[in-house]
């Protein structure tokens, strides 16, 4: 079959062929429409992603859109290697597909799949996330901070606040349900007293980016000890754009009610993911969704891998 296939983990895949893979027992053998390159697929076809393989060659792609035996269009995660999305065909576990509503097309269906673990994930399987409850999201500007805003607010969160580098960007935010921003690029001073009044009324963070700008928000949730105890906020590490590693005191976990957690590819089970992303679908299908995307033949792939550009996913279609 054609394939965008991983040679090395030094360079981007190249366009060629691949063994075509054949179901197993509860499996299913997908013809792939549509398959997302999101900043997982890159990690892992880099190697240096937490889930990454060790073997070479392989066909990159955690996740995508195709049509099952029967004909049945579906959005499907999670297939086995060495037989990644990227291709022409795929297989995957049964209990890992979820048939598309009419409304949502293959290229929109395909790049929403990432983000959407990284938010529907991540506020409802990970954050508990209660209507009416105000969320942080850290690194709003990309393209899955930008489902965390419409997420937060189709769930009924009462205020989202959005934090991001681009001012233009996080300006056009609030046409996306945005209530406020902050710019990353504010003075030192600034930027800690606008976190210090965000941690007072958020309940939840969303956090894209890690970093320098995860360790001054958690300062700025820091408490004082009061025998009142602290309001609990879940703050839920999902992206590290920003770097793998931040310093953390560690009298601020006890003084305060800040929960860490993570949310990701371990961290949720394969049901929480099935049943977060059949919810997002949903909702595409009946409010939609905005996401902006560029549809590239899968023939591109080595030429367009590095070029996406920020708040915008490149979907290869087949």
């Amino acid at each position: 079959m054609n394939a965008a296939v991983v040679k090395s983990f030094d360079r981007p895949p190249q366009y060629g062929t691949f063994e075509a893979p054949v179901a197993g027992d509860d499996e299913v053998l997908i013809e792939v429409r549509a398959a997302a390159l999101s900043n997982l697929v890159k990690g892992q076809a880099s190697g240096r992603h937490y889930s990454s393989g060790s073997e070479l060659p392989f066909v990159p792609g955690n996740d995508g859109v195709g049509t099952m035996p029967d004909g049945r269009r579906v959005y499907f995660i999670g297939s086995r290697a060495p037989f990644g999305t990227m291709a022409e065909w795929s297989v995957v576990g049964a209990r890992r597909t979820l048939l598309l509503p009419d409304g949502v097309d293959d290229v929109t269906a395909a790049a929403l799949g990432n983000p959407g673990l990284a938010s529907w994930g991540a506020l409802i399987g990970r954050a508990k996330f209660g209507q009416g409850e105000s969320v942080l999201v850290n690194g709003a500007t990309g393209v899955a901070g930008q489902q965390a805003i419409q997420v937060a607010k189709f769930l009924g969160a009462k205020k989202v606040i959005a934090t991001g580098r681009d001012e233009a960007a996080l300006e056009r935010l609030r046409g996306i349900g945005a209530d406020e921003t902050i710019s990353l690029r504010l003075p030192e001073d600034e930027l800690a007293s606008a976190f210090r009044g965000a941690m007072a009324e958020v309940n939840v963070v969303l956090d894209y980016l890690w970093g320098a700008s995860a360790e001054e928000i958690l300062k700025a949730g820091q408490g004082h000890g009061g025998m009142g105890g602290e309001p609990r906020i879940r703050y839920v590490q999902v992206g590290a754009i920003s770097g793998e590693t931040i310093s953390l005191n560690a009298s601020l976990l006890r003084s305060s009610g800040v929960e860490l957690l993570g949310s990701g590819l371990g961290s949720l089970s394969a049901g929480a993911i099935v049943e977060s992303l059949k919810k997002m679908f949903e909702a595409a299908g009946s409010v939609g969704l905005k996401i902006d995307t560029d549809a590239v033949p899968l023939s591109e792939v080595e030429a367009a891998w590095g070029k996406a550009e920020s708040g915008r996913r490149i979907v290869f279609t087949m």
